[in-house]
């Protein structure tokens, strides 16, 4: 068995024996009843939304059946896990111990193109590579493009470092008054909770610390952060982050929200998580009914193409979303994934179906290593174009660039102002058409106009 980095394990204090991934040999082994043979891939077929919980549903809504998974990943696991039972599948626990972490493993379940192999066998300190069973269910077993395979599977273009790249672009190491806090923007800060995921992004902007044991969530480092807040009354919005918070157990998470309820100049709590997507078993009725106690609670969900967008990932955001959660997506746009109108379009449509508020599409970070993800500006400006006018405002995101060194997000937008005629505003609008609006005049209000 090749050697590959062990990455860091959570903290006791956050993380308790349940919770806690397996470490040596035992989690790098595969698990039982691997076979090397393809099976076909299916991606997710379509799905009708209906309730799976506890919270009330108006007599008015008549449910209708609704698939519980998607053909591929049925097929994945008759083929890779034939004896792991329901209740084992769908416990988030279960899917964390037995991620899929290393060659071995993988290649049983890919035909591993030679830049993924060779990536898997040198992987050294860079970021780790860790999926869960059920995300990689999702990916195609031939197609090394395909685009979810390449958002976690590793490959040797990671090493290539490109001019303007860099381990920390948006500064946050600069912006950190105490370690895993960064304060850029006057009214919020961005707290890191842990290093850990359960499915490591290759695009990720905090590589340089994901999966490293350098950010451990130790009980006296979340105190000095959450001091920091206490003392810094500007502070009236935390986004929690890492690492994932929502790999985290209820007790300890809820350790952490009860005492930034507890500071009373803090109006907004936000949690930063890709779990809807690849962990979608860790949002269970216990753990809504925690998370709805410290309202007002938002969290922003980590979805990148529209084959995410499973009845497992429909069924978490709809147990949050009734819980009274609102949910937004942020979506990093990346080349050959979802850099095509149509698919973005498909991605928006399908997060709207779930209750999800496209929020922002994030311009990818220049991290080292990342040119074979990055787009032209020009290419998300042909995106929002294409979405603009063509589909409902409430599927639009926002296309930002977060500034390198630590400047912050800059939205960007087509430009919609051809120019001016006298005092008109001429207008393009989404089909290429001009109009022209007469501009309000800069004068003073006339005196009395308003007594």
């Amino acid at each position: 068995m090749h050697e590959t980095m062990q990455e860091s394990s959570p903290s006791e204090f956050l993380i308790d024996e349940n919770d806690e991934p397996p470490s040596g040999e035992e989690a790098e082994e595969p698990p039982s009843g691997l076979a090397a043979l393809p099976f076909q891939h299916a991606h997710s077929a379509p799905f009708v939304i209906t309730p799976t919980h506890s919270f009330p549903v108006s007599p008015f809504v008549q449910p209708r059946r609704v698939a519980r998974t998607s053909p591929g990943t049925r097929a994945f696991r008759k083929r890779f896990y034939p004896q792991v039972k329901d209740t084992q599948w769908n416990d988030w626990h279960w899917q964390i111990q037995n991620r899929i972490r290393t060659l071995q493993q993988a290649e049983m379940m890919l035909h591993l193109s030679p830049p993924e192999r060779d990536a898997l066998v040198h992987l050294g300190t860079s970021l780790p590579f860790g999926v869960t069973p059920y995300y990689m269910s999702l990916l195609s077993v031939d197609n090394p493009l395909d685009p979810l395979r390449r958002c976690v599977i590793p490959t040797a273009y990671e090493q290539m470092m490109s001019p303007g790249e860099a381990d920390d672009p948006l500064g946050e190491d600069s912006q950190s008054p105490v370690p895993g806090l960064v304060h850029r923007y006057p009214d919020r800060v961005l707290f890191l909770l842990s290093d850990f995921c359960s499915t490591y992004c290759r695009y990720c902007t905090r590589s340089r610390m994901v999966g490293h044991g350098s950010l451990a969530p130790q009980r006296d480092r979340l105190e000095a952060s959450l001091a920091y807040i206490r003392r810094t009354p500007t502070v009236r919005d935390v986004l929690l982050s890492g690492g994932d918070p929502l790999t985290m157990g209820e007790e300890k998470l809820e350790w952490v929200l009860k005492r930034l309820r507890a500071i009373p100049h803090v109006e907004i709590v936000r949690i930063g998580t890709k779990v809807p997507a690849v962990l979608p078993q860790r949002i269970t009725p216990v753990f809504v009914r925690m998370l709805r106690k410290y309202h007002p609670l938002w969290i922003s969900a980590h979805f990148t193409h529209p084959d995410e967008c499973t009845p497992e990932s429909a069924r978490a955001c709809a147990m949050l979303a009734d819980a009274g959660i609102p949910l937004g997506s942020q979506t990093v746009l990346l080349k050959g994934i979802n850099d095509q109108v149509e698919t973005m379009t498909a991605l928006v449509h399908a997060l709207l179906r779930m209750r999800v508020r496209p929020y922002y599409l994030y311009q990818c970070d220049p991290i080292s290593g990342s040119a074979h993800f990055r787009t032209p500006v020009e290419k998300g400006l042909e995106i929002i174009r294409g979405l603009r006018g063509f589909t409902s405002g409430y599927a639009v995101p926002t296309y930002v660039i977060d500034a390198p060194g630590g400047g912050g997000k800059v939205p960007l937008m087509p430009d919609y102002v051809a120019g001016r005629q006298g005092d008109a505003l001429i207008l393009r609008n989404y089909e290429e058409k001009f109009f022209s609006y007469p501009d309000a005049a800069d004068a003073s209000c006339p005196d009395g106009l308003y007594q």
